[in-house]
């Protein structure tokens, strides 16, 4: 019953933003849900907030468990605007550098965004983002963006499941975080970040928060192809530079992994 009443102050809260929520104590998946309610004609940041998630997903359908209390688990609704079509590779990452402003402006730390989207906290994975469209035969209706950010160390999963260093806010901090705290401020930013998406503000405050920039990175492929090089930085569309000696890469957001390579 807490629970339900901090989600109601947070959604009066943000009520001035057109924001509605659903809470639930536990579901298979938040994107799922959230996917529903769009279909059933959900307005515009609608968003699916739930206690304990059983089948989340991440990027290239991994498991994103979140475990009852330990973890931030929120999928929004958008409806790309006419401009916007044309930057849809952007949403992700507008909910990376959303996020990253919430935990500057409320936890005074540095963040950095793993290119396209995770948000690290000293180079470990805190938040993974994946955003998924709904289409009707050639139109796209809508986006999805789920967010998890860990919050307790019960959030990380076990070593031997994990791709990537992960962390959560409490060990980072040394303190107790209030997610629907966090929660409340994630969304604000989405809004006030969705209005500069695409513009040279989007860019150039991505480009300052992305982590492993002039160092040794590898990108592998779902194809299995490897592209190995320097990270540089990121283009006006938001593609990824990588440079192998006197040759440039440039890399689509999309199906990739990105790490540092081991020396």
């Amino acid at each position: 019953m807490i629970e339900h009443e901090r989600i109601k102050a947070v959604s009066e809260q943000l009520s001035h933003l057109g924001i509605q929520m659903r809470y639930l104590s536990s579901t298979e998946s938040t994107n799922d849900d959230a996917l529903l309610w769009l279909e059933e004609g959900a307005p515009e940041y609608a968003a699916v907030v739930a206690d304990e998630q059983t089948k989340g997903r991440g990027r290239f359908q991994r498991r994103w468990i979140t475990n009852s209390g330990a973890a931030l688990a929120v999928s929004v609704v958008l409806y790309p605007k006419e401009k916007e079509r044309q930057h849809i590779a952007l949403f992700a990452p507008l909910a990376g550098i959303a996020l990253t402003t919430a935990l500057e402006d409320s936890f005074g730390i540095s963040p950095q965004i793993k290119w396209p989207n995770d948000v690290l906290l000293t180079e470990k994975k805190v938040s993974g983002i994946l955003t998924e469209t709904h289409w009707v035969g050639t139109e796209l209706r809508g986006v999805v963006i789920g967010t998890g950010v860990n919050i307790s160390t019960d959030s990380i999963p076990p070593r031997e499941e994990l791709t990537f260093p992960a962390t959560c806010l409490e060990t980072e901090l040394g303190y107790f975080v209030d997610r629907w705290e966090l929660l409340s401020a994630y969304l604000e930013n989405l809004v006030t970040w969705r209005d500069n998406l695409g513009k040279d503000s989007f860019i150039q405050y991505w480009q300052a928060h992305l982590a492993f920039v002039d160092r040794e990175v590898e990108i592998r492929g779902t194809q299995g192809a490897v592209v190995g090089g320097i990270l540089k930085g990121i283009s006006p569309d938001g593609d990824l530079f990588i440079q192998d000696g006197e040759t440039q890469h440039r890399i689509q957001a999309g199906d990739v992994h990105l790490r540092l390579r081991a020396s």
